[in-house]
């Protein structure tokens, strides 16, 4: 297992991570060239806090809208997280530079008012795109060094409270710059970078005329900003200028994906790498030394009483493969993990093959709901092959809970935090439609490939054991303190949760405070040091336990691996009240419906990996002894 660990480290490492420590991504979409005159339309997505974590439609709030509203095509994956792509009133030509244009006029009533300072207080950000590239907020660098970093999209607006009264302003007035690169030979451009420059600004006219507004304050250096008031009106502006630039089309969102903390995210990968590279070469040292000692040793033993005598793992030879209880949810819990593992390591492959870029939006979520049905085949052909090693005659109902288990306790968990997110009115909500085509794909094509993968599965001879299993179970000495059940998973949870903790913060930072995540090299090193480390501390803690004389290892060997699970969630409850500042309840409901149901997927996946490590080992060892 070291070696490998070192191989796929070092593929990794050469071949799949970037300056950044990003992986090379595609760009999703075909480059568009424009030329000096083009109209350039800004499409509008969700509004978004990282304090409520609940998006809503941009024209939630009363902003300026087209005489007609049009959706853009969405996929399963930006429905699931809430976007919303829309035309806007904000369009402009290429490379044709404007001032102080006027959007729309809009009085606001008591309500409109009221959501406006609400989404204010709630520190709501909206989010714009022009040709497929997110709006951004030129910020400083923590380090002060001079190279660019972004936050995604303005602020509604910002509050300012004085001793005796809270006023809310608006930032009505839109300063855009567009980054262009020029070719030489056609003169036509591609857009490389979209930024804004949010302002609030109280305009004054004279006259409002609709065909030709003036605005007195457009000349004005120094202006009051607007408030947000019942019956005030508010007018919309904007600028746009262009500046060229060095950047290649395909290198347009490297700014967007560059990192405040890079530097120690290096660090950090290195050093857990180091660490469990380290302890997984110590550990596989020292089992192979001491199995291959102790099978020597069994060899030798040339009489029945001699081997009487001798103590350790080859007592229970007659015990070790005895199904265990609940042998049938086993069965159900190593299929549904052979599942989650399978669809991991596809979308692994497809992320770092550069396809699920961040401009291809929803492309993630899309791609993990479709692998996941589709790789119901080889749950149902994993769960079958362990029920008929373990003489399970009704193979169908395992494989209905296989089909049904996992996924609907998934289901039903969603569907509570759905209800809860349509009652805030969030676009968030996963619509009917959507809902039922989830449905569709479960009934539809994840149910059947069960039953297919299992039909499979039942019909190949069953997996025969080493050694033959006595008909009295063997009574189980009294086992010290630090071999009982609870003791040993919850310590082998520990190393597993060690290798992954600090990616772990990364990717809870990508997924609640709306940062890009394009980190999939490193995840790779993490994923495969994950396995290693899954594997190895199983196998260490089942031979202390077979040594012992404890013969029931086959949900020990599952729960020591998934105890890293139960990390995780204190992990991402420390998270909750160290790096969020989630205030209302519902926000709260969701982080932590979330997150539990990310722990039990993390789980099933942990467990697999740790049980099918096991079952290998105990084989491996049963069958170099001889047995009487």
């Amino acid at each position: 297992m070291g070696s490998f660990a070192c191989v796929a480290t070092l593929f990794a490492v050469l071949l799949l991570l970037s300056p950044y420590g990003q992986c090379f991504y595609l760009p999703g979409v075909a480059p568009r060239d424009f030329s000096k005159g083009d109209p350039l339309q800004v499409k509008v997505n969700k509004l978004s806090s990282t304090k409520t974590q609940l998006p809503y439609d941009y024209y939630f709030l009363k902003y300026c809208k087209p005489s007609k509203i049009l959706n853009s095509a969405e996929n399963l994956g930006e429905v699931l997280r809430g976007d919303r792509i829309e035309n806007s009133v904000y369009t402009f030509q290429m490379r044709k530079e404007e001032s102080c244009k006027i959007g729309c006029r809009v009085k606001l009533g008591a309500e409109s008012a009221k959501n406006f300072k609400e989404k204010i207080d709630d520190e709501y950000r909206v989010n714009m795109i022009l040709d497929n590239l997110p709006v951004a907020v030129l910020r400083q660098r923590r380090d002060g060094s001079q190279s660019k970093t972004y936050e995604h999209g303005f602020h509604v607006g910002y509050k300012y409270a004085g001793s005796k009264t809270e006023k809310y302003f608006i930032n009505n007035h839109l300063s855009f710059r567009v980054m262009y690169h020029k070719d030489l030979e056609t003169d036509s451009a591609r857009i490389v970078g979209f930024e804004v420059a949010p302002s609030s600004i109280k305009h004054e006219y004279k006259v409002w005329d609709d065909k030709n507004p003036q605005l007195v304050t457009c000349t004005k250096s120094v202006v009051e900003p607007q408030e947000v008031e019942a019956d005030k009106e508010v007018v919309f502006t904007y600028d746009v200028s262009f500046k060229p630039s060095d950047i290649k089309w395909a290198s347009r969102w490297d700014t967007y994906l560059l990192m405040n903390d890079d530097q120690i995210h290096w660090f950090s990968i290195i050093n857990s790498l180091m660490i469990v590279l380290f302890l997984s070469g110590m550990v596989a040292m020292i089992m192979m030394r001491t199995l291959y000692r102790d099978i020597a040793n069994y060899n030798q033993l040339e009489t029945q009483d001699e081997a009487q005598e001798e103590t350790g793992w080859k007592l229970v030879h007659g015990d070790v493969f005895r199904s265990p209880i609940n042998s049938g949810l086993l069965c159900v819990y190593v299929g549904t993990g052979v599942q989650i593992l399978a669809m991991t390591v596809v979308t692994m492959i497809f992320a770092l093959l550069g396809f699920l870029s961040p401009s291809n939006r929803g492309g993630l979520m899309t791609a993990m709901v479709l692998l996941w049905v589709f790789m119901g085949l080889f749950a149902g052909y994993s769960s079958a092959r362990l029920y008929k090693m373990f003489k399970g005659t009704e193979w169908k109902k395992n494989t209905l809970k296989t089909a049904f288990m996992f996924p609907g306790i998934l289901f039903t968990v969603f569907f509570v935090l759905n209800v809860l997110i349509w009652g805030e009115q969030s676009s968030g909500a996963v619509p009917f439609g959507t809902m039922f085509a989830l449905v569709v794909l479960w009934f539809g094509i994840s149910v059947p490939l069960v039953f297919v993968g299992s039909y499979l599965g039942f019909k190949k001879p069953a997996i025969e054991d080493p050694v033959k299993t006595n008909k009295i179970p063997r009574q189980i000495p009294e086992q010290a303190w630090y071999m009982k059940p609870i003791f040993s998973i919850l310590i082998g949870g520990i190393l597993p949760f060690g290798a992954v903790f600090i990616e772990l913060f990364f990717i809870l930072t990508s997924i609640w405070l709306n940062q890009f995540y394009y980190i999939f090299g490193f995840l790779f090193i993490v994923f495969v040091i994950l396995l290693i480390t899954c594997a190895e501390i199983t196998i260490v803690l089942c031979y202390f336990q077979l040594c012992s004389e404890d013969y029931h290892w086959w949900w020990r060997a599952y729960l020591t691996a998934g105890s890293s699970a139960l990390y995780l969630f204190l992990y991402s409850v420390f998270y909750f009240f160290t790096k969020l500042e989630i205030t209302k309840v519902v926000s709260g409901i969701l982080y932590f419906g979330y997150m539990l149901l990310m722990s039990y997927g993390f789980f099933v996946l942990t467990g697999t990996i740790g049980f099918y490590a096991c079952l290998w080992f105990v084989r491996k060892i049963y069958s170099s002894v001889k047995i009487d």
